[in-house]
């Protein structure tokens, strides 16, 4: 249920692993873009590369192999690899989430995936033997495993858990593109300001577009004045806050007229029951944090990696299910904690200043050497061995 991220990968991984699948997608045509861009950090790759879909990925975004660091007056602190630049395919990647979701979702297709759009769940049926999707058309669909890939306001998880809802994470984010800012960019470098009062990241297109964030810790906004908010609100309410420094932030926003958003940043509590009889959900469904340490897709792609392997390596589906969520939760948890953490200031990072953009390794779930996580995502590795 769900084709954005973590639904097509899961679709993807699962089909790899010789499952019959097919993607539920509420929409009509694509899954929901609010317009933001993100990055997809070396994990996120690597996960990719395990389900034989990262040239899909790379050849609609650009590469950031490394990341500067400024303070508030404008002065360059640090300038730092990012993940494994060094290695093409697991090379970070920016991209905006549209472009992202449809060209996983051609991927998907291009395989002979099944994939409906306009189909809105509306309950499920889970049985001894099967489950059953009931569509709110009338329709349905039963197979061995509902998957609810369904994103943070998922109807799945509110099915299996009703009183697991997301939170205010401590701060709400902009996100702009601009092709008319002054040059203040390096080629595959994401700029990171630490503002006196803004946390600010940019990253410079090879076309020469800037694609932009600003994290604000404040009270959440309103959701009727995000409804109706306008790009000039936007600015109006962050440039004051720009300007208090010397740094290129208020330049960029101010040079953009008019692609310009605004969201709360949001948060699942850990312990989020997962799974109930035969569904289980995943990706943002299940472990949505804030986008402070950048991680969310990335996440979601390892979700499917180790899901699909679970369900292949394990002798049945309990077992794969046990074994899945006992190899996924701490390492989710932990970056929902940490993240929401630098989102509500409670926790200084020990690298440089994360952004919805790459994080730092130190504040980041994402250890490009961590010798486990590689393990699980190689294709080749059982997991029922390794793990028993």
């Amino acid at each position: 249920m769900g084709g954005g991220i973590a639904g097509t990968g899961a679709a993807l991984a699962l089909h790899k692993a010789g499952f019959d699948v097919t993607v539920y997608e509420a929409h009509p045509d694509s899954a929901e873009d609010i317009g933001a861009f993100l990055t997809l950090a070396s994990n996120g790759m690597r996960a990719l590369t395990q389900m034989d879909a990262s040239e899909a990925v790379t050849s609609i975004g650009f590469p950031l192999t490394s990341m500067r660091v400024l303070d508030d007056t404008g002065a360059e602190l640090a300038q730092v690899p990012l993940g494994e630049a060094g290695t093409p395919h697991l090379r970070y990647q920016c991209l905006r989430r549209g472009d992202l979701n449809t060209a996983l979702q051609a991927e998907v297709a291009r395989r002979a995936i099944g994939i409906c759009h306009g189909a809105r769940l509306a309950s499920v049926e889970d049985g001894p033997d099967a489950v059953t999707a009931h569509f709110a058309d009338g329709t349905t669909a039963t197979g061995d495993l509902l998957i609810g890939a369904d994103g943070l306001n998922s109807t799945v998880r509110r099915l299996i858990s009703p009183d697991a809802r997301p939170g205010y994470a401590g701060q709400y984010v902009f996100y702009g593109y601009t092709g008319d800012a002054p040059a203040a960019g390096r080629p595959e470098t994401i700029t990171m300001v630490r503002g006196s009062s803004v946390a600010f990241g940019y990253a410079v297109s090879p076309e020469g577009e800037t694609y932009w964030f600003a994290r604000v810790t404040d009270a959440p906004l309103a959701a009727d004045a995000i409804a109706e908010g306008t790009p000039a609100r936007w600015r109006d309410l962050l440039l004051p806050l720009l300007r208090k420094d010397s740094t290129p932030a208020a330049d960029l926003v101010a040079a953009t007229p008019d692609r310009l958003m605004v969201t709360n940043a949001t948060e699942l509590p850990t312990g989020t029951p997962w799974r109930s009889g035969r569904t289980l959900i995943i990706g943002d469904a299940a472990h949505a944090a804030s986008p402070a340490t950048g991680q969310g897709a990335s996440m979601a792609l390892e979700d499917a990696v180790v899901l699909a392997k679970s369900l292949r390596d394990a002798p049945d589906t309990e077992a794969a299910l046990t074994l899945y969520e006992r190899l996924r939760r701490p390492r989710v948890e932990h970056n929902i904690t940490v993240s929401g953490n630098i989102s509500r200031g409670t926790h200084t990072p020990s690298g440089p200043g994360p952004g919805p953009g790459p994080a730092p390794r130190g504040a980041s779930a994402e250890r490009p050497g961590d010798d486990a996580l590689i393990r699980q995502l190689d294709w080749g590795t059982d997991l029922w061995r390794t793990a028993s």
